[in-house]
């Protein structure tokens, strides 16, 4: 059904003022000249004196000069059907051959009016690797991602430097894939020594959540592993022997793919934006050993407290909150 609009509207009331007062006055009221009036008079009586014929009518063309022409159209068709997966540029150009004339501009649109694909997908290889689903975790704990990040040299004072003689410092972090919720601290050396410190760390941190964590994925630095430089398989580095003894199940990820261990690797990102380019902005450096792993605490509880859009826009505080009062309550109907 045809919406009555104002232009509608308006033309009524014109045709209505110059039914009582003339077409002359009514043209000067209204401020339309009176071939327009005549007109709209000569559609309303046109269209059975119904409000809806006084609607403004479409200014298209009835044909082009420059339209398609059916020979065109059925070479378009043809090259389509014996071409399905071919691009538009190549079709194109096939059809050129052909004494096609056209713009490419013009003929994505008569591919598009006709229902046609402009750039088709074409069907995979059979022997195309197809990338699995990431494995989704039903409950806190299942997985725990552990990485390392060094820490920028702009962060560091010159009190620091000269301090420890160097450089180096490094910020270990876990994250629990479930809830997102992540344990930071930082040390000075980067070894399999510092990686078994803080998974001892991380587990009594998850237990005292009421967590147990079965299962920690790191990547294959020689921190966590030496499985790329023991000639012996049995040769098991220092986090590998305190990680059998915890009851913790390892997972190394496939070599030189940081995207496997990714919910780690986008927390890093994180921190550089909103803790190390925070320090150097405000100047407030690097002191000790001490002053980092005092900061990182504060940011790490800043960072659980901080909503996500992958937790529905909850804290993993919150998130792990829920959890365990969806548990209570279901262990209650039992």
């Amino acid at each position: 059904m045809l919406s009555i609009t104002q232009e509608m509207r308006y033309r009524m009331s014109t045709i209505n003022h110059a039914k009582r007062f003339g077409v002359q006055r009514a043209a000067a009221d209204c401020h339309a000249s009176p071939a327009s009036i005549y007109r709209w008079i000569k559609m309303y009586e046109k269209g059975e004196r119904k409000i809806e014929a006084l609607g403004k009518k479409s200014r298209k063309p009835k044909s082009s000069p420059n339209a398609h022409t059916a020979e065109e159209i059925k070479l378009i068709k043809d090259m389509r059907r014996r071409n399905p997966n071919i691009g538009l540029q190549d079709l194109w150009l096939r059809l050129q051959r052909r004494g096609y004339k056209r713009t490419m501009q013009g003929l994505a649109k008569v591919l598009r009016r006709l229902k046609l694909p402009t750039d088709p997908k074409s069907r995979p290889s059979p022997t195309c690797k197809i990338n699995k689903p990431y494995e989704q975790m039903d409950y806190p704990g299942q997985r725990v991602q552990i990485d390392v990040k060094y820490v920028p040299k702009e962060c560091l004072s010159l009190q620091y430097i000269e301090k420890y003689d160097s450089t180096e410092l490094y910020q270990y972090t876990a994250i629990d894939e479930y809830s997102r919720y992540r344990i930071l601290c930082g040390y000075r050396e980067h070894n399999t020594y510092s990686s078994s410190l803080f998974l001892c760390q991380v587990v009594s941190a998850f237990r005292t959540l009421g967590i147990e964590v079965e299962c920690v994925q790191t990547d294959n630095g020689m921190e966590f592993t030496k499985s790329f430089i023991a000639n012996n398989k049995n040769n098991h580095s220092m986090f590998e022997i305190t990680a059998k003894r915890l009851g913790v199940k390892l997972k190394r990820i496939k070599p030189h793919t940081p995207k496997h261990n990714g919910k780690v690797e986008r927390s890093h990102r994180e921190d550089q934006k909103l803790f190390y380019s925070e320090v150097v902005r405000l100047g407030r450096l690097i002191v000790n050993e001490d002053d980092f792993k005092r900061r990182l605490k504060r940011h790490q509880d800043r960072g659980n407290d901080r909503p996500m859009r992958p937790l529905g826009y909850l804290s993993p505080k919150q998130y792990l909150r829920q959890y365990f009062s969806t548990k209570r309550k279901e262990a209650k109907e039992k």
